[in-house]
């Protein structure tokens, strides 16, 4: 589909136009502020819809604009009506060449309407981030967006864990190195030793107890003799009334003192004691073994944190190489079905980085082969309607344009360029908002 004729009145600095083009190349060309624009801004607000028209689309001191666009299957018929707050109306209307009328005529042309269509050149001037997303459109069956969204989770989720694996590394390397490897002590026989020493020592203390009994025995009898012998003293002065009390007391003191003697001669035949067993030593060996037994407990606590710190860090490491390896396939799936893409100029690839144009990046390559992909790229993604359009055609050199004028006969596309002068051949000379020639 393509322009067959196309009649416009009124529009910014036309006054009335009618062309009816012929051949793929549709050359408008006269000197600047004569309406050439106006010719190719009739195409674009006839097709693009409202939000493309300018703030001011009448020509000045009239109050109303038409522009009817033929091609060929359809008619396509906008009228603008100037409003009395300075603001315009505008409606649309598409005919099928049978004269039916379709009920939402911007939505059907819409769907004919490439991003590029009215600019090739347009390609060149994205950035290369646009540039990468135009090309996607060309790769079917692969949902970039969805693959982004994975790739960005796995990346967080890999950075996570790389900081938790390079964290574990760093909580076993800051354990004490530790040296030969010890050994528990024993101390079930210091403990035995130590026991059988506070046998001795009881048994000790029970025997010096006995004896201070023992003693305290003596003492009481020696004691209660000489009070008896006192008695004895006075009831000798009594004698005559207390002669039987002290015959009485005389043989109870006698055998006071042979208990007396008695004990003091077996305490005095005992063995002396011994000395009372030294139970310090035994005691700080045990402590001593208590501290190297916490110590080996720690050393094994600590081996065991850096066992467990180890273990983190290699189960985060494979984790985060798992992440690497699942969005290195997807790259690479996304990198075969790039290959396996009809793209629509041959030598052009792309990744998630940049777009190549035989093996450069496409902002160094020529401006022959930028333009040549430019519009192949346009014209892939308007394959309905073969028009486009070209602003500022004045910029293009002769081989540019030759370049031009071959892709658009080889590909069977409409091109209207825009020049200031033109001395070629069936050029239509616009002139105070009119065609002239």
């Amino acid at each position: 589909m393509r322009i067959i004729s196309l009649q416009a009145e009124n529009i910014k600095r036309l006054v009335a136009v009618s062309i009816e083009p012929d051949g793929n190349i549709v050359e408008i060309t006269g000197k600047n502020g004569a309406g050439k624009t106006s010719v190719l801004d009739a195409i674009y607000w006839a097709l693009a819809g409202k939000d493309g028209v300018q703030s001011t689309p009448i020509r000045k001191g009239e109050d109303q604009a038409i522009i009817k666009l033929d091609l060929g299957d359809l008619k396509v018929t906008r009228k603008f009506k100037a409003s009395e707050d300075g603001g315009y109306a505008t409606s649309i209307a598409v005919e099928s060449a049978d004269g039916a009328r379709f009920p939402s005529p911007q939505s059907m042309l819409d769907a004919l309407v490439g991003s590029l269509s009215f600019d090739p050149l347009g390609f060149v001037r994205l950035k290369p981030a646009d540039q990468l997303q135009t090309l996607k459109q060309f790769v079917t069956g692969v949902d970039f967006a969805a693959i982004e969204k994975a790739n960005k989770a796995d990346f967080d989720d890999r950075t996570i864990l790389n900081r938790k694996a390079k964290e574990a590394h760093a909580q076993a390397d800051a354990e004490p190195t530790p040296g030969p490897k010890l050994t528990a002590a024993d101390v079930s026989e210091l403990i035995a030793q130590l026991e059988s020493a506070g046998q001795v020592a009881t048994e000790i203390e029970r025997r010096k107890a006995g004896r201070a009994r023992a003693s305290d025995s003596i003492a009481s009898h020696q004691s209660e003799g000489r009070s008896l012998s006192a008695r004895v003293a006075a009831l000798h002065a009594q004698i005559k009334n207390f002669k039987n009390e002290a015959a009485q007391l005389t043989e109870q003191m006698i055998e006071e003192l042979r208990l007396a003697g008695v004990l003091e001669k077996k305490l005095l035949a005992v063995e002396p004691l011994p000395e009372m067993p030294d139970t310090s030593a035994i005691k700080d060996r045990i402590e001593e073994a208590h501290k190297h037994n916490a110590a080996v407990a720690e050393q094994a606590a600590a081996q065991e944190r850096v066992r467990a710190a180890r273990e983190t860090a290699a189960a985060a490491e494979k984790a985060a190489k798992d992440l690497t390896k699942k969005m290195e396939d997807r790259k690479a799936s996304v990198a075969k079905a790039i290959s396996d893409a009809a793209l629509p100029v041959p030598g052009i690839v792309f990744d998630d980085g940049a777009v190549l144009l035989d093996g450069l990046p496409f902002d160094q390559a020529s401006d022959a082969q930028q333009l040549r992909a430019s519009i192949a790229i346009a014209a892939a993604m308007n394959p309905k309607l073969r028009v486009i359009r070209v602003r500022d055609g004045s910029l293009l050199d002769k081989d540019s344009m030759t370049l031009l004028a071959e892709f658009a006969q080889a590909s069977d596309m409409q091109v209207w360029i825009e020049t200031v002068q033109s001395g070629r051949h069936g050029a239509i000379v616009i002139e105070d908002g009119m065609v002239v020639a």
